[in-house]
């Protein structure tokens, strides 16, 4: 008997129908199709005696985790997270409208659960599906290793985006309810010309939401206990079916009555419910040299307070500084301009020049020609991020020549005039 049954399973295929003649059949168990088969051998048996009817034993094909996510039997842990990470989003029930969608994202979930996991990993290779749930005699001690909420799964991986579509019970309603961190808080500054370049230590006020000290930040009242919404039945989602000629479509929203929260509670009367409270706050302000128009900087944690106890988030300081009248700013170079006379740019002279660093001497050569631009090395602003390093002051030369002269001054002129006519070609100094 045991052969004959033998021979009739060898013999079966996809859909097939066989008639074992042995009791035994009843209980085998063989993997005969893809991952997702969900086509079952159908055995038919003798007739009952007392009723008549046919009766039938359904024999289903194990699921092979390795098919379900598409990878190797030697793919690591990477390989199995990004193959759960591109099927978990394709297959979501609220993406994915195909029928046997959330069948296949449980599976899915299934599947990178047990793989993921060394020990589950090594049961499975070993005996399969049966091992995990305690199917393998001495491994019944494995059967508390069944697969979690998938949507709890999915939750881990993509955050906020774990309830959505109602499945997988409070999972939407734990997203909302998780801390969550402060907004980025702006705030602009002006400052002189010598600030920006060699900074400055300045005080702020800033107006920002901070922490409720009366309900620590989580919103309900002291005393009372948040209760589960009666209306979305703590999801913090509803669903609405409506009929049409097409079918029933599903429209899913955040429940009105909690918000999404999947609770009910009564509000901290110092904050409205909010968990935060607006307050000013003077911080000290350290600008470092070399901030120029439009530079930001970061105060870490001086921003607004999040939500439920989230961290506070950051404040941005937004700079732009002033013009100077004589002093031009061009990146880390400072340009400026110095008027000499005519007598001066021939012979020769010693200027002051106004520097950020105050009033420096600059020495004219002779024979300075009208715009000649002189350079003053290391008179700059500081690098941004590195102060030891300075740019340059570059100062340009006008040479002023009078409209009008003495008689004295235009006889001169008029000697130097012959006296450079009677030289050579050449220089005339």
């Amino acid at each position: 008997c045991h052969r004959r049954a033998t021979m009739v399973l060898m013999r079966m295929h996809v859909g097939s129908v066989a008639r074992p003649k042995c009791a035994m059949a009843k209980a085998t168990s063989w993997s005969w199709k893809a991952a997702h088969a969900s086509n079952v051998a159908k055995f038919p048996r003798k007739r009952d005696a007392r009723n008549g009817r046919r009766g039938r034993v359904v024999v289903r094909a194990e699921k092979d985790y390795y098919q379900i996510l598409g990878v190797s039997r030697s793919a690591d842990k990477r390989e199995l997270k990004k193959a759960y990470r591109q099927l978990a989003r394709k297959y979501h029930p609220d993406v994915n409208k195909e029928p046997d969608a959330e069948e296949r994202f449980k599976d899915i979930s299934n599947a990178y659960e047990v793989l993921s996991d060394e020990n589950k990993r090594a049961i499975y290779d070993q005996f399969g599906e049966a091992g995990l749930k305690g199917g393998m005699g001495g491994m019944g001690g494995m059967g508390g290793m069944g697969a979690s909420n998938p949507f709890d799964l999915f939750e881990s991986f993509f955050g906020g985006m774990g309830g959505m579509g109602g499945m997988g019970g409070m999972g939407g309603a734990r997203a909302r309810n998780r801390p969550v961190q402060g907004d980025d808080q702006r705030f602009d500054i002006q400052l002189d010309f010598l600030q920006a370049v060699f900074g400055c230590e300045q005080e702020i006020e800033v107006s920002r939401l901070e922490t409720c000290a009366t309900c620590d930040g989580s919103g309900v009242k002291a005393g009372t206990t948040p209760t589960t919404c009666t209306t979305c039945g703590g999801s913090g989602q509803v669903i609405t079916t409506a009929r049409t000629p097409l079918g029933n479509f599903q429209q899913i929203s955040t429940c009105g009555t909690c918000g999404g929260t999947g609770q009910i509670s009564q509000p901290c009367e110092a904050c409205g419910g909010d968990g935060r409270v607006r307050r000013t706050k003077r911080i000290s302000l350290r600008v470092p040299p070399g901030v120029d128009n439009g530079s930001r900087l970061r105060v870490r944690s001086e921003g607004n307070a999040g939500l439920r106890g989230g961290p506070m988030g950051d404040l941005y300081v937004f700079i732009s500084v002033k013009s100077d009248s004589e002093l031009i700013r061009e990146g880390n170079n400072i340009r400026s301009s110095v008027q000499v006379s005519y007598v001066d740019a021939i012979l020769g002279t010693t200027v002051k020049v106004r520097t950020v660093d105050g009033e420096v001497d600059l020495k004219i050569p002779s024979g300075t020609q009208p715009g000649t631009t002189l350079l003053m090395s290391k008179r700059g602003v500081p690098r941004l991020g590195n102060p030891t390093l300075r740019g340059d002051h570059l100062v340009s030369v006008k040479v002023e020549i009078p409209q009008k002269l003495s008689k004295e001054e235009k006889k001169l002129v008029e000697e130097l005039k012959q006296l450079k006519e009677k030289k050579p070609a050449g220089r005339f100094f």
